[in-house]
């Protein structure tokens, strides 16, 4: 309905699991780097967790998009299975045709390891992903523990992970289990996401359901979202999806925390408390209001006692507010919205001379926040949270500066020597001196860049074209590698320092946001 009135090309927030749409919180992303090193490794069980709707399931779709041509994979989405049916539904996932459907246990368990010792012979890997793992029965537990020892003399022939709910690993505690539990080597936990993270995440969905700013979320919509959500990218979904077509209905394109909290409202109805949570709230109505009313005496005796001083200070805010009245606002300090317009406008320019980028190019936000000096590593426009100054003007040709607490952003073209390129909310370039961000750098920096879902973390002991795209970025960038398409020890530590310099986790893994990161410093 709201998607037309937004200029978006599908719903952002739709609940269906979909591994273009995965958000790589750190937590998300390490759980990705548990999978992916449990399988290549061939490690054998591992076991994956999380509360309901923190992207289990998506993260499932991710991990099968990231594996290779040479890796088999069987996903059980039903876990309410008995074992034979479970060997069939294997086989199944598998291909393996040989089986008829009233075939015995024993007749799937020889077909399943005659398959996976040919997948073997022939340089492949198998893993086996089994999702709400917490329902499966003691029974069809032990019966998955017995696949584990289909197994070469040093490799394990199936990888098999779990995937379910926290109350999996009671499950697995259990002394009945507890073979099968010691064989389990690799295990993650997922949780929900920051607040940081949910303002990343909600800018990431809302970009590739192409928005292109022309929508936005201020940060106070933001904070009632992760309050009521907690983090939890299903409720997320639910609340920001709702809060879009209350947006429309306002005839807004700015999603204010007004509108989330009317669509929290229609998402949690009309709910009658009880008479424990009626008294609850009583009681903390009553302690809050004994507390406000301790706080106003302590402040009139303070001001009572001080009150010269006082009467100076409040002078001095008269003064103040009434000056702020005539300070206009500079051209160059941009809202979010105007903000990200102009980096998608900027975006699509260089489009137009970078070979391999198209209209069907999928794009997303990165975000995060990084020291000034980091300044000279950008190549491409970024735009970068601005903390105002009133005191200094550095502009060469606008004697006039910001005062507003509003959260405002600078949008940034281009380096040039010692001068800076901005771009005003006309759309117009603003040279200034680069002193001009000393006082106005806030710390986090955003920019547009292409978006492959499809493409692997690159990890050592990887080869190919994009690692040698990598060597080369990483040796224009100064850094001391060649360009042999191999992921050996010097990229590795090439890969960990330029990460360590720029703030993000140095594990030397080029990851979505170390590729994002790329782009950037790639001329």
């Amino acid at each position: 309905m709201y998607t037309s009135y937004f200029g978006l090309k599908e719903n952002p927030f739709n609940l269906t699991p979909d591994p273009r749409y995965l958000f790589l919180s750190n937590h998300h992303k390490e759980a990705l780097d548990h999978l992916l090193y449990g399988i290549t490794q061939r490690k054998g069980f591992i076991v994956i967790t999380g509360g309901i709707g923190t992207g289990k399931t998506t993260l499932c779709r991710v991990l099968l998009n990231k594996l290779d041509n040479t890796t088999k994979s069987a996903l059980i989405l039903n876990s309410f299975l008995s074992d034979t049916e479970l060997l069939a539904a294997i086989n199944q996932e598998f291909a393996i045709d040989s089986v008829s459907s009233s075939a015995s246990r024993k007749e799937c368990s020889d077909s399943l390891n005659e398959f996976l010792l040919e997948n073997f012979s022939s340089g492949g890997n198998a893993v086996l992903l089994i999702d709400e793992a917490q329902n499966l029965s003691h029974k069809v537990l032990e019966q998955i523990r017995m696949l584990s020892n289909l197994e070469t003399e040093r490799e394990k022939l199936l990888q098999i992970v779990f995937v379910g709910q926290p109350e999996l690993n009671e499950v697995l505690a259990a002394p009945a289990l507890r073979q099968l539990s010691e064989r389990i080597m690799v295990r993650y936990e997922l949780r929900p996401l920051d607040q940081k993270d949910v303002q990343g995440y909600i800018e990431h969905r809302l970009a590739m359901g192409g928005a292109q700013g022309r929508v936005r979320f201020t940060n106070g919509s933001i904070k009632a979202v992760y309050e009521y959500s907690r983090g939890n990218p299903r409720r997320i979904n639910a609340v920001c999806d709702r809060s879009l077509l209350v947006a429309y209905a306002r005839d807004e394109f700015a999603v204010c925390k007004k509108t989330v909290l009317k669509a929290i409202d229609d998402i949690k109805g009309s709910v009658v408390p009880d008479y424990q949570s009626f008294n609850w709230r009583r009681k903390k109505i009553l302690s809050l209001s004994v507390l406000i009313a301790i706080f106003i005496v302590l402040l009139g005796f303070f001001l009572w006692i001080y009150r010269d001083r006082a009467s100076i200070f409040f002078n001095y805010q008269e003064i103040a507010a009434k000056t702020s009245k005539n300070i206009k606002t500079a051209s160059v300090f941009l809202d979010e919205q105007t903000g990200f317009l102009s980096l998608f406008r900027l975006f699509k320019e260089k489009k137009a001379v970078h070979n391999g980028l198209n209209d069907t190019t999928e794009v997303a936000i990165f975000s995060y926040y990084t020291g000034r000096e980091n300044l000279s590593i950008f190549k491409k426009p970024f735009m970068v949270l601005s903390r105002m100054s009133p005191d200094r003007d550095y502009f060469m040709n606008d004697k006039e500066y910001n005062t507003t607490s509003s959260p405002l952003y600078l949008v940034i073209r281009s380096l040039r020597d010692n001068r800076i390129v901005l771009v005003d909310e006309k759309g117009e370039d603003r040279e200034v001196e680069a002193e001009f961000l000393k006082d106005n750098w806030g710390g986090k920096v955003s920019w547009i860049y292409p978006y492959d879902s499809s493409s692997v973390d690159l990890l050592r002991g990887v080869s190919g074209q994009e690692v040698m795209d990598l060597q080369k970025t990483l040796k224009g960038a100064g850094y001391l590698v060649d360009a042999t398409g191999i992921y050996d020890e010097l990229t590795f530590r090439a890969v960990m320092k330029l990460q360590k310099s720029v703030g993000l986790v140095p594990d030397g893994i080029v990851g979505s946001r170390t590729k994002a990161l790329l782009y950037q410093i790639r001329d």
